[in-house]
């Protein structure tokens, strides 16, 4: 093999590590966005919304596909060593876990075209909109955190997701007293308490992108180090 095989070989190859990058990226998008619509499709009751969103599922799923399909092809073709093959393995998981988060979104989605357009108080439309925004956010600085393999920022997201889980929990609550004060709203009420809960997954997938960043730049396992961390400030 001559020089100028060699240097198109390594050219292909980075040419590769990019577009599986690019993939990644334009796959968290378009989660980010079909969580985003299914939150609006709930506050307005807009069904045909909520369809388009179940129905755009399915490039989610062909994304993740492609992904997956390109990055064992890398494995199988290139050998890929060390930071590499962290790259391509961590993107087969981001993807498994950006599939999932667009699930979420459908099952939203699905939820919306059950709720009959009953009006509920301010404060829960105002509590499952700040989750939703701050689930949103979970997702953005994970894949941010991804994208530029910041550690320091990985953690933060790890960190933060009590705060999803504390809103859910403060939603819930809500949502039985609704229950117990009137039976006719535990239809209703259901649904909106599924809705809520595809969002406190989605903030855990989240999770799993941030610590994911976390292994692509260290190699090591994040979850293992903040239970560490958190032994430590208890001692």
């Amino acid at each position: 093999m001559n020089i100028s095989d060699s240097e198109h070989i390594v050219t292909s190859y980075q040419e590769e590590l990019t577009e599986l990058a690019s993939s990644i990226s334009k796959m968290g998008g378009m989660v980010e966005n079909a969580i985003s619509k299914s939150i609006e499709s709930l506050m307005k009751h807009d069904k045909k919304m909520a369809k388009k969103i179940i129905k755009n599922d399915r490039l989610v799923d062909e994304m993740q596909r492609k992904i997956d399909e390109n990055a064992v092809s890398m494995i199988a073709r290139r050998q890929p060593m060390a930071g590499d093959l962290r790259l391509i393995i961590s993107s087969i998981h981001v993807a498994n876990d950006l599939e999932r988060i667009g699930d979420m979104a459908k099952n939203i989605a699905r939820r919306v075209k059950h709720i009959e357009g009953k009006k509920f108080s301010p404060t829960f439309y105002n509590g499952i909109r700040h989750m939703s925004e701050i689930t949103l956010r979970q997702i953005k600085l994970s894949l941010d955190a991804f994208t530029t393999r910041n550690i320091e920022e990985a953690i933060n997201v790890c960190k933060n997701d009590d705060e999803v889980d504390a809103l859910y929990v403060s939603i819930f609550r809500e949502l039985l007293t609704y229950m117990m004060e009137d039976p006719r709203n535990i239809t209703e009420c259901t649904n909106l308490l599924f809705c809520s809960k595809n969002l406190e997954r989605a903030g855990d997938h989240a999770t799993n992108i941030a610590e994911a960043a976390y292994y692509l730049e260290t190699g090591k396992n994040l979850p293992m180090l903040l239970e560490e961390m958190e032994q430590e400030s208890e001692d």
